[in-house]
């Protein structure tokens, strides 16, 4: 075959450091903004993105030059590094070490995409905990349930 033909869609989903509840009103729509201009800035796509106080989830396609891995690694450095410059009230913010990455069928996209948008509602109902569990276990992602939260 002459090219490489991918199609790289990944929902990932992290929290912050200790799970501290710091993204709030504030700093959403232009944490939001400056998270994609990263992805952008990476050859990917920023479809959706959306976060609760402790944690974010963001809907992207990724270039196939950059692995998943060094994707967010970049993406969770630049966009700390800008959130302690631009807000400097949170000089404490960070990410936690470890993140979720699912991949997504583009037949299933608009559930992908929904859900993310869904978050403030679902969240009424249960924790980040028990959500990020339901997906490692939806997924088939094995975890030691005493390591999954240091």
């Amino acid at each position: 075959m002459a090219g490489t033909f991918t199609f790289l869609g990944i929902h990932f989903v992290f929290s912050t450091k200790n799970r501290i509840p710091l993204i709030d009103n504030t700093i959403n729509d232009r944490l939001y903004t400056y998270i994609g201009g990263i992805i952008k800035e990476l050859g990917g796509t920023l479809i959706e993105i959306n976060a609760m106080p402790e944690h974010i989830h963001f809907y992207a396609y990724i270039p196939k030059i950059v692995s998943v891995s060094k994707f967010m690694e970049i993406v969770k450095a630049n966009s700390s590094k800008w959130i302690h410059t631009t807000f400097p009230d949170k000089n404490n913010f960070g990410w936690q070490d470890g993140y979720g990455a699912f991949s997504v069928s583009k037949s299933l996209e608009s559930m992908v995409i929904q859900y993310i948008r869904n978050q403030q509602n679902h969240h009424r109902k249960r924790s980040f905990q028990e959500e990020f569990i339901d997906m490692l276990n939806k997924y088939g992602v094995e975890y030691d349930e005493n390591y999954i939260w240091k």
